[in-house]
């Protein structure tokens, strides 16, 4: 047999051969991993720096000059409103009210007497009036010693935690001398300042997160509940006040706290980050149509909004149904058939369904 014929049969040989090769040499197609657009709640972030104050807040003071007689709180100790936290030694002024009280009792009954008389016409009016005023002016010693006796005694205003005791029983205490200090914990001041270009986009009751370095791992919620009214000439800003809540009163006056403000709370389509295809200044996302057991894809344009970690806020484009493409875009292509590998959900991540592919 000539060569070339010998050529001409190998050759249809090797083309018979592919032709009848089974499906396991053909090439695989991509694989992607999809994420379903969906519809939630978006606001535009604005960020601040602000810190904490309790909501109530006082440091108890002397008033007079005496010797602490008693002292009835520990140190950080939660106690309720009215209850007596520091006595003075009042004993000289208590022995001024019995005095003022027996001379108001005294009085008391001069003027009984006066009266009996002069109903009798045995007194004349003026007696009785002058005994009268008498007994006002005893009553009224009794009401300033009673009004005295009240610097002596500290009652906690209302209901909070008590600081430290750096005092002792026994020692004495001048005017103005702090004694205590009590603070509401349970809800949390939070003030901060914004730029005033954003005045018109703040109002009261809107829901701010709030985060502090002493619990890294932990968002503390809250909403605005004033914003000053006015505007600091030289910063440009206004003061805003918001109120948190405490659980397990873990947070402390005077804490510094990152803010985050949720403006323009809004409902809109919200696709992963890792969706998007830019270019230019369009993006794009790649879409998975099933069909059957055929899973091929479409690239749309779509108008994206606001951006936070991780998320795309979608204006126009997107359906809250649509699968995205959040893994495998390198490969993919418009129209391009592939292999879904699966769904990314909030149980179930990229790592997953890898690793459940490769096994």
């Amino acid at each position: 047999m000539p060569a070339h014929n010998r050529f001409i049969a190998l050759l249809s040989s090797v083309i018979i051969m592919l032709a009848l090769a089974p499906p396991a040499f053909a090439q695989p197609l991509p694989t992607v991993i999809g994420r379903y657009a969906e519809a939630g709640s978006w606001s535009d972030p604005l960020e601040a720096l602000g810190t904490l104050s309790a909501d109530e807040s006082v440091t108890l003071a002397a008033t007079v000059t005496e010797r602490i007689a008693e002292i009835n709180f520990d140190d950080g100790e939660q106690v309720e409103r009215g209850r007596l936290l520091i006595r003075l030694d009042d004993a000289e002024e208590q022995a001024l009210l019995r005095a003022a009280q027996a001379l108001g009792a005294e009085r008391e009954n001069a003027l009984n007497r006066a009266t009996q008389l002069q109903n009798r016409n045995l007194a004349a009016r003026a007696d009785v009036e002058d005994s009268q005023a008498r007994q006002d002016q005893a009553q009224a010693q009794v009401q300033a010693i009673e009004a005295q006796l009240k610097d002596y005694r500290l009652h906690a205003p209302f209901s909070g935690r008590v600081g430290l005791r750096d005092l002792s029983v026994g020692a004495l205490v001048t005017p103005g001398m702090a004694l205590a200090t009590l603070d509401k914990l349970d809800v949390m001041k939070l003030d901060f300042s914004v730029p005033e270009v954003f005045l018109g986009r703040l109002s009261s009751g809107l829901e701010l997160s709030a985060t502090t370095a002493a619990y890294p791992e932990e968002v503390f919620g809250g909403d605005i509940a004033s914003i000053g009214t006015r505007i600091d000439p030289v910063t440009r800003s206004v003061d805003v006040r918001a109120l948190l809540d405490n659980p397990g009163l873990r947070l402390r006056p005077g804490m510094l706290m990152e803010v985050t403000v949720r403006q323009r709370p809004r409902e809109a389509i919200i696709v992963p980050e890792a969706a998007l295809e830019p270019s230019g200044d369009r993006h794009y996302v790649m879409l998975v149509h099933e069909d059957g057991d055929t899973h091929r894809l479409e690239r749309r344009q779509i108008t994206i909004g606001e951006r936070r970690v991780g998320e795309v806020e979608v204006l126009e484009g997107l359906d809250a149904t649509d699968l995205v493409v959040v893994h495998g875009l390198q490969l993919a292509r418009d129209e391009l058939e592939v292999r879904l590998l699966g769904v990314v959900d909030d149980d179930t991540g990229v790592r997953e369904l890898l690793e459940a592919d490769r096994g």
